[in-house]
């Protein structure tokens, strides 16, 4: 089915404009048997509008996935890649880049993240980072599985341009509600969302599936609808199988309404305190 609603769009600090609704590719290109459906699906995602395609070099195989799913459509692509915080120093960090370019076998890499912070002084990978803007291996930089303290601390660095902040981000896991999701608003800068599905966990929901009868969708589609409710959040869900990326396109033509988001919080609480940032 042709999704009824154009792909929106999130702005990053940068001015440049972004699909609201990506790739995520956690686990994929790990299992030899299903890579063949795993490439259809992250190009049925591009022909779909799902442009922006997350990876990292912790994801074994998932690099080497992707070159071959965007080979010929490298330009339509927005690839977000993220280092290791033990590879995070200024070196360490340029040769980390360097060996995902040639993996993804391309010149750049449109988004570089911290994939989370370690014991390497945030200068020193912001150095790193800015090198690399330089020479053309990295468009933008940015972090993820920052809580509001790590962003604190990050933004205390002098001239700095970070462009996001990927974290857990579910209906079973809203922590970030609190303070992050606040903070990152306030700094206009969108917040990017893994597990948006909660890796499928949330199937089987009775209040969910309630909401996804009115709505004639999908508990997934509910779920991750519910996450795009935002508009600065960048949500990235993994889908092995064509017919997975396609429902997950759907999620765009879902406009909860209040009734659905207090059956859904009747639920699935919204945190009352704050809560230590959750990682998965």
């Amino acid at each position: 089915m042709e999704p009824k609603s154009a792909m929106r769009t999130v702005t990053l600090p940068s001015g440049e404009r972004v699909p609201a609704l990506g790739q995520g590719t956690w686990h994929m290109g790990e299992d030899p048997a299903l890579r063949q459906d795993e490439v259809a699906a992250l190009r049925t995602g591009l022909d779909l509008g799902m442009t922006l395609i997350d990876t990292a070099e912790m994801y074994i195989g998932a690099e080497d996935l992707i070159r071959e799913a965007i080979a010929g459509r490298r330009e339509e692509c927005f690839i977000v890649d993220k280092v290791l915080p033990a590879h995070a120093t200024r070196a360490g960090t340029i040769r980390a880049c360097e060996n995902s370019l040639r993996q993804l076998v391309t010149d750049r890499i449109d988004l570089y993240l911290l994939h989370w912070r370690g014991q390497v002084p945030l200068d020193e990978t912001v150095e790193a980072f800015e090198r690399l803007v330089d020479d053309g291996k990295i468009r933008y930089w940015g972090v993820s599985n920052f809580d509001v303290k790590d962003m604190n601390d990050l933004f205390e660095i002098i001239e700095i341009d970070p462009q996001t902040n990927q974290v857990l981000y579910n209906l079973t896991h809203r922590g970030i509600e609190w303070d992050l999701m606040k903070w990152c608003h306030k700094h206009d800068m969108p917040t990017m969302a893994y597990s948006p599905i909660d890796e499928g966990t949330l199937i089987g929901n009775r209040a969910l599936d309630r909401v996804a009868e009115r709505h004639r969708a999908s508990p997934a589609q509910v779920a991750l609808a519910w996450v795009l409710r935002h508009p600065d959040v960048i949500a990235i869900p993994k889908a092995g199988k064509s017919e997975h990326v396609r429902d997950n396109r759907g999620a765009l033509d879902i406009q909860l309404t209040p009734r659905d988001l207090r059956d859904l919080d009747n639920v699935f609480d919204a945190p009352t305190a704050k809560i230590p940032l959750e990682v998965t």
